[in-house]
């Protein structure tokens, strides 16, 4: 099955309540379906293999998807026309099949979207994390992977993911995945620092970004003033720093 939604929450048990979201599946996410319910289905995303639980609905079947979203978000139109944009908004990450083509506009799911805010689903940048600035200022939501919301490890397995490339989706499992170990002194862009349940991306050698919980936004940050900070307000220590490109 698959998403056709622009976001579907994934819970860790049979409730709503914020803080029992685990993740969420973006438009075109295929997953597993494991167990149903009256109003709920147990579910195993195929990306990373994470199970929860999300409400009850008609799915469709999974198809090929031919490009995904470049851009933080895109706007969907009814019509291949800047007049008839909608109110629904697909996050960057989402995967879509393309099945009609007019000017600027791409055709998916009776729907348009603008070419431009879109990349062929092979694509992959030379720089793992590019366009990363784009979420700052993001708000900060526990289980959040998307543009309206997203969490610390949310949004490096949104840019690994896009490039194709495996991620867990929990920071303890990141950095147990990621086997290239780096000195503080020799961090570089795009490498991961690692705090007990948070994960940060240096940008380079002195700054980083991360969605930070306890500020509620994603946001950039000096390397130092971060780890003083995080261990001055939680007592946490960095416990790892691993490269991954």
């Amino acid at each position: 099955m698959r998403s056709n939604l622009p976001v579907i929450n994934v819970y860790k048990k049979k409730s709503i309540k914020p803080k029992q979201l685990v993740t969420q599946l973006l438009y075109g996410d295929s997953f597993k379906i494991i167990k149903k319910g009256r109003s709920w289905i147990k579910i195993k995303n195929n990306l990373d293999g994470y199970k929860g639980f999300i409400k009850k609905r008609n799915f469709p079947l999974n198809k090929k998807n031919t490009h995904k979203v470049y851009n933080i978000f895109a706007n969907l139109y009814t019509k291949p026309n800047l007049k008839f944009k909608t109110k629904k908004k697909i996050s960057f990450g989402s995967k879509i099949k393309i099945t009609g083509k007019v000017n600027k506009f791409y055709k998916f799911d009776n729907l348009w979207i603008k070419k431009n805010d879109l990349k062929k689903i092979k694509y992959k940048s030379k720089d793992i994390f590019k366009n990363l600035n784009e979420f700052v200022g993001t708000k900060y939501i526990w289980g959040g992977k998307n543009f309206s919301g997203v969490d610390c490890s949310g949004l490096v397995q949104l840019f690994c993911n896009f490039n194709n490339k495996y991620c867990p989706r929990d920071s303890k499992d990141q950095i147990s995945y990621f086997k290239r170990k780096v000195k503080l002194k020799n961090i570089r862009k795009n490498d991961l620092i690692f705090w007990k349940g948070h994960v940060a991306i240096a940008i380079s050698n002195h700054q980083l970004i991360h969605a930070y919980g306890p500020l509620k936004k994603t946001m950039r940050m000096p390397i130092k003033k971060t780890i003083d900070r995080i261990y001055k307000t939680a007592n946490l220590k960095v416990i790892g720093i691993r490269r991954i490109a």
